[in-house]
């Protein structure tokens, strides 16, 4: 809605579009994003993903004759855990390839979710007053007031999340490109994307590329492990501050428990989801459960 409203305020020589046209060109322009996503970015992150996959198993014993390499690496068991990882790397591809159908029906409920937002889009300010107008008058403000702040706090929040996974998703790229790094494409996809999972997700997936990067060359591996720890300094010092700012004041432990409970209770959808249910969470807990009137 912010970007309709942003849309409908737009002086066209004294056209004002209308809200119906706005939510058209909004449809439109994600749509344009979607396909250009579809067909230029994603198929090299698609080939760069299925070479992996039929790479590793090959390459894990020079993983693990460089493990043993390292002192005491044999007390360990190297072996067992290698053909460990070979298994479940194999069970893991399977899954994969035969839940595509399974995935594919889901289509449908995108389809039914896409359209319930642009019935919400249109007529939302309706069933907003009319969800108001069942609670009593002298609570009515508060509520509205309420509300709002937990939007802007979930707006904000996205967008600044979006944007961090963007750069990171971007620099990741180009700085593995440079570095000559096996599947750059694909690992630069994968450190944007779980960069939405705080601290965890940027942890495993930089050990993921490091792995990879010590298997042509250990100066490959110190040149991502250094642009990972330049990264995480600019970003903590430069970027959420600038970006969240203290009125989005999320903190990674709360991300990190709502993002769990939304995939457990819904899987994907409900990971979708959790952040936003989380801020509007903490804005109602302040407002009613520690705020004195």
């Amino acid at each position: 809605m912010p970007f309709v409203a942003r849309i409908t305020r737009l002086n066209l020589r004294g056209y004002h579009p209308s809200r119906a046209v706005a939510i058209v060109l909004l449809i439109v322009g994600v749509a344009g994003i979607l396909a250009l996503f579809f067909t230029t970015g994603l198929p090299p992150v698609v080939h760069d993903l299925r070479q992996f996959s039929d790479d590793l198993p090959h390459r894990i014993p020079d993983i693990v004759a460089k493990l043993k390499k390292i002192p005491f690496a044999n007390r360990f068991g190297v072996d067992a855990i290698a053909q460990r990882g070979i298994g479940a790397f194999d069970a893991t591809a399977g899954y994969l390839f035969t839940s595509v159908p399974l995935w594919l029906s889901h289509i449908f409920d995108i389809l039914t979710a896409v359209f319930l937002c642009i019935y919400f889009m249109l007529e939302g300010e309706h069933a907003y007053r009319f969800f108001l107008s069942l609670f009593p008058t002298d609570q009515r403000t508060r509520l509205n007031n309420t509300l709002k702040r937990a939007e802007r706090k979930m707006s904000k929040w996205l967008i600044g999340q979006g944007t961090l996974m963007l750069i990171l998703g971007v620099s990741s790229i180009i700085v593995f490109g440079l570095l000559h790094v096996r599947y750059f494409l694909l690992l630069g996809f994968l450190m944007g994307l779980l960069n939405i999972i705080p601290i965890a997700g940027g942890v495993i997936t930089i050990a993921l590329v490091a792995i990879i990067a010590a298997l042509d060359s250990w100066t490959k591996m110190t040149g991502v492990l250094i642009f990972y720890i330049v990264y995480v300094n600019l970003e903590n010092a430069v970027l959420i501050p600038r970006i969240m700012r203290s009125s989005v004041n999320l903190m990674g432990l709360t991300i990190l428990v709502a993002l769990l409970l939304g995939t457990a209770f819904a899987g994907v959808v409900g990971a979708l989801v959790s952040v936003p249910t989380a801020a509007l969470i903490t804005v109602f807990l302040e407002e009613y459960a520690v705020k004195k009137d």
